[in-house]
């Protein structure tokens, strides 16, 4: 049976660019299926663990372990398996260690301004820098940010995935004179490049993009922020409580970690972040190259911050969208449309996505271009 279900599985499948829940390795995927009835010769389906058996323990303690070895997580920060995305990390940062003091925020998007409002329920809130006056294209100079003395964090988006830019390099709060820890929303490019944790106090991200699977969410946490959770924060999400449980103060999300622990061994395979880093560049370079080389297609964030794993883009004939998209769908390429708040199309190019499949696009981009210009 197992050999049969990865047969099927690996065959060839359409390119998919959804920006999340995202394209999911074939290896991965081929090997889920193949264990999806009898975990190893323990009789059990991983869905159907006790999360406190001995099995599931190996599984959670090896993805726990392969994570701080791929993303080089130092020992001084705990890493922390939650519930709930990107989204309710909004309210769980702020519950956790704002302290109920000024927090600040680097508005570039989407996703950091909705950090924004969520947190305004829980202190004070500073909006240090915003780039909404150029439609989110481009990344405020981190010299001109109006960052509060004794601020409880910092807050950034280091990707945002709907408009496409991305801090390629983190701020050094402390070269620019501030103790602030800076927490970061790294969903969308955790796993995708090599980070500098002496920059960060506190990291999280939703697996559904580079690392798994919805329903787990990445907590990465320095230790000297667990003991700062306010009164009214629920005891299954104080991170205190979630690391000195292991995780497991409640019933953790088994079976998406048990495909995380998957995604972390390809990783490996693949040669670790770095060597992904690299691959990811020369596919993100292929892309906007196709697109800055033609008059027919635009990419409208500057250039030094454009993301390497979402690349919105806009025909400039506008009424060829649809037709734009419906030819992608024949020609197997997948959940191409933009977000409703921007329109467009978004291409998102993380990890699990092969260069192959970026080719491809670039491909039916040029020929549907000939065929319409």
């Amino acid at each position: 049976m197992r050999q049969v279900m990865t047969k099927t599985i690996l065959m060839q499948r359409p390119y998919n660019f959804s920006a999340g829940p995202a394209t999911m390795p074939q290896e991965v995927l081929a090997e889920a299926a193949s264990e999806m009835l009898d975990w190893h010769g323990s009789g059990m389906s991983v869905m159907e663990m006790s999360h406190r058996g001995k099995e599931f323990i190996s599984i959670y303690e090896q993805a726990q372990a392969d994570i701080r070895e791929l993303l080089a997580i130092p020992d001084h920060f705990k890493i922390l398996f939650m519930q709930g995305g990107g989204l309710a990390e909004n309210a769980l940062v702020p519950l956790n260690i704002s302290c109920s003091g000024t927090v600040d925020f680097v508005v570039t998007g989407s996703w950091s301004k909705k950090s924004l409002e969520e947190a305004r329920k829980y202190c004070s809130v500073n909006v240090a820098a915003n780039n909404e006056s150029d439609g989110h294209t481009s990344l405020p100079d981190p010299q001109t940010w109006k960052i509060s003395r004794g601020a409880s964090y910092l807050h950034l988006c280091s990707n945002e995935t709907i408009h496409g830019v991305e801090w390629h390099e983190l701020p050094d709060l402390k070269a620019m004179g501030y103790d602030n820890p800076l927490v970061i929303d790294f969903s969308s490019h955790a796993a995708s490049r090599v980070l500098d944790w002496n920059r960060v106090g506190l990291a999280f991200a939703g697996a559904q993009k580079n690392l798994g699977p919805a329903g787990l969410t990445l907590v990465v946490v320095r230790e000297d922020l667990l003991d700062r959770a306010l009164p009214i924060c629920p005891s299954a999400f104080n991170y205190k409580i979630v690391a000195g449980n292991q995780s497991m103060f409640n019933t953790p999300p088994t079976y998406a970690i048990y495909m995380a622990g998957l995604v972390l061994q390809w990783l490996k395979r693949q040669g670790g972040i770095a060597a992904m880093e690299s691959r990811n560049k020369v596919k993100a370079a292929l892309l906007y190259d196709a697109i800055d080389k033609s008059q027919f297609y635009q990419n409208k964030v500057a250039d030094n911050c454009r993301s390497r794993m979402n690349v919105p883009f806009f025909l400039r004939n506008e009424s060829l969208n649809e037709a734009f998209l419906a030819g992608a769908q024949r020609h197997g390429l997948l959940q191409l449309k933009g977000h409703k708040s921007v329109g467009g199309m978004r291409a998102s190019i993380y990890n699990a996505m092969p260069t192959e499949g970026v080719q491809a696009l670039v491909d039916y981009m040029l020929e549907f271009q000939k065929t319409r210009a």
